[in-house]
C-alpha cells in the first residue's frame, strides 16, 4: 500500500515553531480544563474546585457540579478533537483547502439518519445513533464526491464544495420535514440539531473512546502517504502509493469520526476547517504533525466555544453548535474570498 521509500525519502522532522506550538498548546488545554469546571450558570471559586476534583468523599452541591462539569469537558475535548482530524483528513484527501466535515453535508447526512431512525425504527440509545449516523455520513461522502467529480476537471475545490452546500440544504430540509410533524422527535432533538456537548456523560464517553481510536490509528497510518497525495497522483504512484485505497481508507477515517461526534453531540459545523488551518498556518503542511496537533487544536477551540457559550447565554446557555457558527461563518468567507480555489 505504501512503498518503503515513502517513508525513508521523507524522514521524520520536527517542523518550524512545532515545539513551540506544541507547548502552547497544552498549556491553552490546561487552562481550558480550568476554564469549563470553574464557568457556567453557577461559578465555581478555586477552592471548591480543587475540594470537588480531589476529595471524592466531599458531596456538597458545588462538588457535584464540579464532578459533572468533569465528564462534559472530557467530552467536549474529544469531540474537537474528533472533528479536528476528520478536517484534516478531508481537506487532504479531496485537496481542498476548505474542506469539512460540515461544509461538505457529511454531518447533515449523519444527522438525517439518526433522526429517521428515531423516527421510524425507535431507535434511543447511543450505540444505535452510531450506526445509523455512520451509514448516512459515508452515504452522503459518497453522494457529494460522485457529483462533485462531474464534469471537466473532475473533484475540484470549488465543485465539492458547491456540492456539499446544495446536498447539506436538501438534507437539512429533509431533517426538518421528517421532524415537525412528530413533536416527540422535535422534543428531543431540537437543542441537539445544532450541536452540543452539554448531555456528555461517562456513558457517552465509554462509547465515544474505541471508534476516536480507530479514526485516529487510520489518521495516523495513512498520513505518510497522504503527504505523498499532495505532491499529485502521479509522484505518490511513483513512490508506490495506492492513491485510491489510500483515499478510500483515510477517508473512511475522516467519516467515521464525524458520524460518531454528530450521532452523540449533534451536527457541530467548522471545527475541522478551523483547527486544521490553524496548525497548518503555524507548523507547516506534513500531516504527521498536523493530524495530531489537529486534534489538540480541535479539543480546544470546541471546548473554548463551550465556556463562551456557557457565560454568554447565562443563567442558561448557548449551544455549542451556535457559536462555531457564529465564529467559523465569518472565516470561512474570509478564507474564500482570499483562496484562489486551488489544490493545496
Amino acid at each position: 500500500m505504501i512503498h518503503p521509500s515513502v517513508s525513508k525519502n521523507k524522514q521524520l522532522h520536527l517542523p518550524r515553531n512545532f515545539i513551540r506550538v506544541l507547548v502552547l498548546s497544552v498549556i491553552l488545554l490546561g487552562l481550558c480544563v480550568l476554564a469549563s469546571l470553574a464557568f457556567g450558570s453557577r461559578t465555581i471559586g478555586w477552592n471548591e474546585l480543587m475540594i470537588g476534583l480531589f476529595q471524592p468523599d466531599v458531596q456538597s452541591h458545588e462538588a457535584s457540579v464540579v464532578r459533572q462539569r468533569i465528564a462534559r469537558t472530557v467530552f467536549s475535548f474529544m469531540c474537537g478533537a474528533a472533528l479536528g482530524v476528520s478536517g484534516a483528513l478531508m481537506q487532504s484527501v479531496t485537496r481542498n483547502p476548505i474542506a469539512d466535515p460540515s461544509i461538505l453535508g457529511v454531518n447533515t447526512g449523519a444527522a438525517l439518519f439518526v433522526v429517521c431512525g428515531i423516527s421510524f425504527f425507535n431507535i434511543g440509545s447511543a450505540s444505535q445513533y452510531i450506526w445509523f449516523a455512520l451509514v448516512g455520513a459515508i452515504i452522503t461522502a459518497i453522494f457529494v464526491f460522485g457529483i462533485g467529480s462531474m464534469g471537466s476537471g473532475g473533484a475540484t475545490p470549488l465543485k465539492l464544495v458547491l456540492a456539499g452546500a446544495a446536498t447539506s440544504a436538501a438534507l437539512s430540509s429533509l431533517v426538518m420535514a421528517i421532524m415537525i410533524p412528530r413533536s416527540n422527535v422535535m422534543d428531543q432533538f431540537r437543542f441537539w440539531q445544532v450541536g452540543s456537548v452539554g448531555a456528555g456523560n461517562w456513558s457517552s464517553i465509554s462509547t465515544f473512546i474505541p471508534f476516536l481510536i480507530v479514526g485516529i490509528l487510520i489518521a495516523l497510518f495513512t498520513a505518510p502517504a497522504l503527504n505523498a497525495l499532495a505532491l499529485g497522483d502521479e509522484a505518490a504512484t511513483g513512490l508506490g502509493v495506492r492513491t485510491g485505497t489510500i483515499r478510500l481508507i483515510a477517508a473512511f477515517g475522516g467519516v467515521l469520526l464525524c458520524a460518531v461526534t454528530t450521532a452523540l453531540a449533534g451536527p457541530i459545523g467548522f471545527i475541522g476547517l478551523l483547527a486544521t488551518h490553524v496548525i497548518r498556518l503555524l507548523i507547516g503542511p506534513d500531516l504527521r504533525y498536523i493530524i495530531p496537533m489537529s486534534a489538540l487544536s480541535g479539543a480546544i477551540i470546541l471546548t473554548i466555544s463551550d465556556i463562551c457559550g456557557r457565560l454568554l447565554g447565562s443563567p442558561g446557555e448557548l449551544e455549542v453548535g451556535v457559536v462555531t457558527a457564529f465564529i467559523g461563518a465569518p472565516i470561512l468567507i474570509l478564507l474564500t474570498m482570499k483562496a484562489k480555489m486551488r489544490s493545496l
